[in-house]
Parts: structure tokens; C-alpha cells; sequence
């Protein structure tokens, strides 16, 4: 199982803030990050993405690294709506919607990107999430979570790299 975990931050220091206690958390293993994000848009509307650095502790394998690389790109990148869905592009939303991550929660995250609030997007596959929720409280984001089983992270896998 697998936790898809964005949180949405009022303002940058907080964002950093917890960004950098996520980090921390990893390497106390109260979460186990496959991936890990910070989304920022600056004055101009250029969107930002920072990652951890190579000496990190994040445990991003390839799959699971290409996994989360292209739903950051979908969360925070691709518009929710206002566009016509070619064949491809409607049959991944699909399949994001099979795996729980919704219209409704691609829409929040969007929104939130789009408004400018500085984003952190987690991907984890371990998370205590009593110990979680309590270091990152002092922060104050706003936290939207979906779970992902086994069996929806290999179907989302299969459709992101459009095999058939």
C-alpha cells in the first residue's frame, strides 16, 4: 500500500519548513519516501520543482521514481479541465481514477498549484501517520491524501507507460 500525500502551505517558510521535516521523518522511518516534492511558483507564474539531492536517504527507485515523476507532472502540471482529452490522455485520467486518485483530488492539488501556494507532494510507501501528522501539524498545511494498493500502483504503472 502506498500513500499519495500532498500538502499545500500558506506560505513558503512553512513549506520549506515541513519539505525539510518530511526528510527528516525518512530517515527516523516514520515514512518511507519513494518520492518527495516541493512546488513552488514564483512572482512571474513560473512553476519550480525542487527535489532531495542526490545524498539524500529518499529511496526513489526507477519504477517508483517514474511513477511519482509523472504524477507530480499530472497533479501539478496538466490542467484538470478547460480542454478537450485526447484517446490516450482519457484513458490514463481513467486509470488514475481506478487507482483513487480522482478527478476531485487532482482538481484540489491543481488548484492549489495554479493559486501559487507552495505544495509539498509525498509518495510513500510506509507512513505512521499518527507520528506524521504530528510533526508536520506545527507547519499548518493543508493535507490531501489517497491510499493506493499494490494492485492500483502496478495498474497505474502499466497505464503511464501506455502499454496495452
Amino acid at each position: 500500500m502506498s500513500e499519495l500525500i500532498v500538502i499545500s502551505f500558506d506560505n513558503i517558510q512553512n513549506a520549506e519548513g515541513a519539505y525539510e521535516e518530511i526528510q527528516r521523518l525518512n530517515n527516523d522511518l516514520v515514512v518511507e519516501i519513494e518520492g518527495l516534492a516541493l512546488v513552488t511558483v514564483n512572482e512571474k507564474g513560473k512553476t519550480h520543482v525542487q527535489t532531495p539531492d542526490q545524498g539524500a536517504s529518499v529511496g526513489i527507485g526507477t519504477a517508483n521514481g517514474a511513477l511519482f515523476g509523472t504524477l507530480l507532472g499530472i497533479l501539478c502540471f496538466v490542467p484538470v479541465a478547460g480542454f478537450v482529452l485526447g484517446g490516450a490522455l482519457g484513458a490514463l485520467f481513467s486509470g488514475l481514477d481506478r487507482a483513487g486518485i480522482t478527478h476531485e483530488f487532482r482538481s484540489r492539488v491543481n488548484a492549489a498549484v495554479k493559486d501559487g501556494r507552495p505544495t509539498v507532494v509525498l509518495f510513500a510507501t510506509k507512513f505512521t501517520e499518527d507520528k506524521f501528522g504530528e510533526a508536520i501539524a506545527p507547519f499548518h498545511g493543508e493535507v490531501d491524501q489517497t491510499s493506493l494498493t499494490d494492485d492500483q500502483e502496478k495498474e497505474l504503472a502499466h497505464d503511464l507507460a501506455g502499454e496495452r
